[in-house]
């Protein structure tokens, strides 16, 4: 009997120790016994499975996912580790939890079968995930577009076409535009990826901004004038802003460069300025084609694009708006847009007060 006793007050002592080892684990722990009932568990278990008391419980009646008891039992019955990804409602969003349950034996209870299930929080993983094949498989298909292009029409030239004097130079002009795009969607990539990496820094102080934008406007005027785009810098000459002039630029060549590639013919471009909220605003507004409402909360993402077709016949990467966005954001600032189909867009940059 007090042998029984003594192996009874150690199991007991192994038990407290087991749940303090696990009481300040980020990580949601909960050990088994031999009947799925749950014998100890920690604060972020019983948060991820739903804040209510687990210890005494039997797992399959506080768990409504039906693989975190099989994993379990998987461990307990053949006494091997085993892992699995599950998903769970915590609070209003949903976590992805890779759960890894391996055999616990306490040396003084070799004849009872425990197991103990570790939740690490991957959603953060499998959203980069997510992101990162979406990003591969979009630049592999922007890719491939203007290199199926260059192949084809380079081997029509190679058939003897290159003879042909009313087309050759038509087929190497094709081949000529999409070797362009295509160098200026590997500079974008690696433009953005730089900018997504925290390679990008930048380094603000005080400028003018009008003189800025009148630069941007004359490496684009030579093609709003074959469109007979009309332009107007409404801001003060004496507007000054706290940014990094080489970002500042790029922020505005794309703005400034949509504003041209979407505007209709005869159509007008203009750029104003004024302090509000805290902020220096610059808005870029444009007479074109509007975007719709349905496509403005993600105008912003990579590769999207309101019109895939025209916006590639037209020699855009996709990447240009989502460059802004990052660029607007390291200044302490943001981007925002309001459109009206058929009557134009206005985007509007923000960068925080000299004040």
């Amino acid at each position: 009997m007090k042998q029984t006793a003594t192996l009874q007050d150690t199991f007991s002592s192994s038990r407290r120790l087991l749940e303090g080892m696990i009481s300040g684990m980020r990580e949601g722990v909960i050990a088994v016994d031999g009947s799925l009932r749950i014998i100890a568990s920690n604060l972020s278990a019983r948060i991820l499975l739903g804040g209510a008391e687990l210890n005494s419980q039997v797992l399959n009646e506080v768990v409504s996912h039906e693989l975190i008891p099989e994993v379990f039992q998987r461990a307990l019955k053949n006494g091997d580790r085993t892992e699995t990804k599950v998903e769970l409602r915590v609070g209003r969003d949903n976590r992805v939890y890779d759960l890894r349950v391996a055999p616990l034996t306490f040396a003084e209870e070799r004849e009872q079968k425990l197991a103990i299930g570790i939740f690490y929080d991957i959603t953060r993983l499998e959203r980069l995930e997510k992101v990162r094949q979406e990003f591969l498989s979009n630049v592999s298909h922007e890719l491939r577009t203007p290199l199926t292009s260059i192949l084809a029409f380079v081997e029509t030239l190679e058939e003897g076409a290159l003879e042909d004097p009313e087309n050759n130079r038509r087929f190497l002009n094709v081949i000529r535009r999409n070797a362009e795009r295509m160098h200026h969607l590997i500079d974008d990539i690696l433009e953005l990826s730089a900018i997504e990496a925290g390679k990008i820094t930048v380094e603000p102080r005080d400028m003018l901004l009008a003189p800025l934008v009148d630069d941007v406007w004359s490496a684009l005027k030579e093609k709003a004038s074959k469109r007979n785009i009309s332009f107007e810098n409404g801001i003060g000459r004496d507007v000054r802003v706290l940014a990094d002039p080489r970002r500042l630029e790029q922020i505005l060549i794309n703005l400034l460069g949509n504003a041209v590639k979407f505007n209709r013919e005869s159509g007008g471009v203009r750029v104003s300025y004024e302090r509000a909220n805290g902020f220096h605003q610059i808005h870029i507004a444009d007479t074109g084609e509007g975007i719709a409402a349905q496509h403005l909360p993600r105008i912003f993402e990579r590769f999207y694009r309101t019109d895939t077709a025209r916006s590639r016949e037209l020699g855009g990467t996709g990447l240009g708006l989502a460059i802004v966005k990052h660029l607007a954001r390291l200044h302490g600032g943001e981007v925002t847009v309001e459109s009206v189909v058929g009557e134009g867009s206005l985007f509007t940059v923000q960068l925080p007060d000299l004040q």
